[in-house]
């Protein structure tokens, strides 16, 4: 099972960024070229001289940048057994080391950026590590920025399940058929128990996908109590590999979603389609409901939407994909998040 980490954000821990991100790499890389470039702002005396400015600059930086992060990716996971401060005094142990290496390797190469020699050699690895902290900054301020996110995932999807509409809808259903089927309704009373059991238990920013899948077979068997055949469901999962791991509570969300703006409008009802299936290093999430403009159908504030976005970019950055395929009379959703395992973590 994978370690219980709290999602509540007054429990947020610094932490050195997943150096192995696609999204950390591409921003490194980014922001020390920004850098570089307003360096040779600084130091140019023309327009002309921006440019073999920046040149010299390259000359020491891409090296030194490149190298860095390959070695980073090599002992991240040494790294994140470390304390906060342990890390980040490693991460600029290796970048100074790094630059000096790099910097005596290169020997008469850098001559031109400022001389050779002694003081040079430690100025640069100065500047590196000076570089290194405003980007371990900026990481920083970035996981806190959007860390709000998974608190608010948890507590708007717990708020989800009860909403007056969802949950008097529900008991309704159950009070309509507790003469004529007492079976049934002791089965939807279970279901809303387990419903509410499996919700309150997520813990982790990251959970099986089996139990996503049930949290949500669970949801779509009360809906579909009320909604009767309306409500049709194809689940196409036999591709899931079964220790896969997905974030907590990303899948109701999006069926709720599809049973109220999707289904219910319509008078015959109809089949949501629902996917789960891994391809290569990358997991794959499709919900796919019809759906028919109407103007008297509530049309949602996307706020649970917009949450879902969020927290993908919190914790797989550029490597997760959400995107939407609408038209007259359909919704698909599409979301591509990297494979996890939960021998992983």
């Amino acid at each position: 099972m994978p370690r219980s980490q709290s999602i509540n954000q007054n429990l947020l821990r610094d932490a050195l960024p997943d150096f192995r991100s696609l999204g950390v790499t591409l921003r490194a890389v980014l922001l020390a070229n920004c850098m570089a470039l307003l360096l040779a702002l600084a130091q140019a005396s023309s327009w002309q001289d921006i440019a073999q400015r920046m040149m010299d600059i390259s000359a020491l930086l891409q090296p030194v940048l490149l190298s860095g992060l390959l070695l980073l990716y090599a002992i991240n996971p040494l790294l994140a057994r470390l304390a906060y401060r342990q890390g980040l005094a490693a991460v600029l142990l290796l970048v100074m080391m790094v630059t000096l290496a790099i910097y005596y390797l290169g020997g008469e190469l850098y001559a031109p950026l400022a001389g050779y020699g002694y003081f040079q050699s430690w100025r640069y690895a100065l500047l590196a590590a000076a570089a290194a902290v405003l980007l371990l900054a900026y990481f920083r301020l970035r996981a806190h920025a959007l860390s709000p996110a998974l608190y608010e995932a948890r507590l708007q999807a717990l708020q989800a399940r009860i909403r007056p509409h969802f949950l008097f809808n529900s008991i309704n259903a159950v009070l309509g058929i507790m003469r004529a089927d007492p079976k049934r309704a002791e089965a939807a009373l279970e279901d809303m128990s387990d419903l509410f059991r499996m919700a309150m238990a997520h813990s982790g920013n990251l959970v099986p996908a089996r139990q996503e899948v049930a949290l949500a077979r669970r949801y779509l068997a009360l809906e579909q109590l009320r909604l009767g055949e309306r409500l049709k469901v194809n689940w196409h999962d036999e591709d899931m590999p079964d220790d896969a791991l997905l974030p907590p509570l990303v899948l109701q969300p999006l069926l709720e979603n599809a049973v109220y703006h999707g289904i219910e409008p319509l008078a015959g009802g109809g089949t949501i389609d629902i996917r789960l299936y891994r391809n290569g290093k990358e997991m794959h999430l499709e919900i796919y409901n019809p759906r028919q403009d109407r103007g008297d159908h509530h049309a949602g504030n996307k706020m649970a939407l917009s949450n879902i976005r969020e927290r993908l970019a919190l914790q797989f950055d550029v490597e997760a994909r959400y995107t939407v395929e609408t038209d007259r009379d359909f919704y698909r959703v599409h979301i591509t998040l990297p494979y996890v395992r939960e021998d992983e973590l």
